[in-house]
């Protein structure tokens, strides 16, 4: 008698027997076979998605970390905006005329009115990938060999370029078996490290700003290339169309029942989705607040705090954009957690970001932390909260929401995010402002 350990022992080098022509146990090359070629589209569909996540997120946080270079170098070329200084005076505090917000705004606006308008439109991925990519693409050279008008331009590009691939990407999520919901956000996360190193490192290097974004163009060819060619696409997904309901029928025969396989949606009326949206609230504004106090941090605060006494080997230029790397590394680390530990009360993660914004704020009038060390601790500990709150976030919507509706439902929950982002950089402009106005003595 025969057993499937028997033979898991003969193929490792035990004795080799085999079983008889006919027998039941014949069948086990052709499931060796389907279990390799299972291991193969896991790992292919895996690592898809953390460089897709990667890929999408990159130009929108190199936009974001070459903020200040951008108006600063525009200043100083007196085409739109204020100059920045090094100098700390007991009259000024060494600010922008525009605050990093503006380019926040640029930044984020285009991706909230793709991201509210996309689930709504017709799923046609490739299309909408392929608009993605070219998008991105032509922002960076905008941006690069550009003056003002056509360097805002290009971050618009970039921004709607990211908009329509994360809202894509994510509804496309729930097309697959494998989890690539946790992949996708520790890619996200991933591009806000690298994106932000990236930028950061090749100026340390010497390379000027514009040569360093032309450089960056290679990502979006990546994000093409890895979508075309290594995604293990499912069932017969078409151009423009989500399976039909005998499709999905066909496909979810050949997959098991367990809670964690995808179940496509089929197409809802748009009554039927306006009527999902008010459900999908205990999940937005926890995510919209969170979002919103970061990114006040982020582009308000970030560039009043300045520490001169390093001012040797880190300018303010340069501790802004280190300040960004060391959020987005917190961010990357949160982002790539939901395997190791999940959390459940988004509502603490927003209170508790609040609380950053309040410390952040006193920090930058009274500039009472005495070592940039606790500065770079704590922003730490804000980007842990914005990544947390995100892939937490899309993992309950993945796992809570009905089969039917999880597409669509992952797609709206994704604009939250960018509405946070988008009032933060409004109420950075005139916070910016404000403080810029007063006084060192404070």
């Amino acid at each position: 008698m025969w057993s499937l350990t028997d033979l898991e022992m003969d193929s490792n080098g035990s004795p080799e027997s085999s079983p008889e022509p006919g027998s039941p146990l014949s069948v086990e090359p052709l499931e060796s076979e389907a279990r390799t070629e299972k291991r193969a589209r896991l790992w292919r569909n895996l690592t898809g998605f953390w460089i897709l996540g990667l890929c999408n997120n990159y130009g929108y946080v190199v936009m974001l970390s070459a903020a200040h270079d951008i108006l600063s170098a525009q200043g100083a070329a007196g085409d739109c905006y204020g100059e920045v200084s090094n100098s700390t005076t007991p009259n000024e505090r060494g600010c922008n005329l525009v605050s990093t917000g503006a380019i926040l705004l640029a930044d984020i606006i285009p991706s909230v009115i793709v991201k509210f308008i996309a689930p709504f439109l017709p799923f046609c991925v490739y299309i909408r990938i392929g608009i993605s990519v070219l998008l991105q693409a032509g922002g960076f050279v905008l941006v690069a060999l550009s003056s003002c008008e056509g360097a805002i331009i290009g971050v618009i590009c970039v921004s709607f370029a990211a908009g329509l691939g994360e809202a894509t990407f994510l509804a496309y999520t729930t097309y697959f078996k494998e989890k690539v919901i946790s992949t996708w956000s520790s890619g996200t996360g991933g591009a806000g490290v690298i994106g932000a190193v990236s930028y950061a490192g090749l100026l340390a290097a010497g390379l000027s700003s514009s040569t360093t974004l032309l450089i960056m163009v290679v990502i979006p060819a990546l994000e093409a290339v890895v979508f075309m060619f290594l995604l293990k696409h499912p069932g017969k997904l078409g151009v423009c169309n989500a399976p039909t309901e005998e499709e999905l029928r066909s496909m979810m025969k050949n997959v098991s029942t367990e809670p964690d396989d995808p179940m496509t949606s089929v197409k809802l009326t748009l009554r039927e989705k306006f009527k999902i949206i008010p459900g999908l609230m205990k999940y937005m504004i926890p995510l919209v607040l969170v979002y919103f106090f970061e990114y006040f941090i982020n582009q308000g605060i970030y560039e009043l705090i300045y520490f001169p006494d390093i001012s040797h080997w880190l300018d303010r230029q340069s501790q802004y954009r280190w300040l960004q790397v060391d959020y987005q590394v917190g961010v990357f680390l949160s982002r790539s957690s939901l395997h190791l530990f999940q959390f459940k009360w988004l509502w603490l993660l927003a209170f508790l970001q609040g609380v950053n914004v309040i410390f952040f704020t006193l920090e930058a009038v009274y500039y009472f932390t005495p070592s940039i060390w606790i500065i770079f601790a704590l922003v730490l500990w804000e980007g842990l909260l914005g990544g947390g709150s995100y892939v937490n976030t899309f993992h309950r919507v993945s796992q809570e929401a009905p089969p039917d509706r999880k597409e669509f439902s992952v797609g709206v929950v994704c604009m939250s995010d960018s509405f946070g982002i988008a009032f933060a950089g409004i109420l950075s402009i005139p916070a910016h402002n404000a403080l810029c106005s007063l006084p060192l003595e404070m």
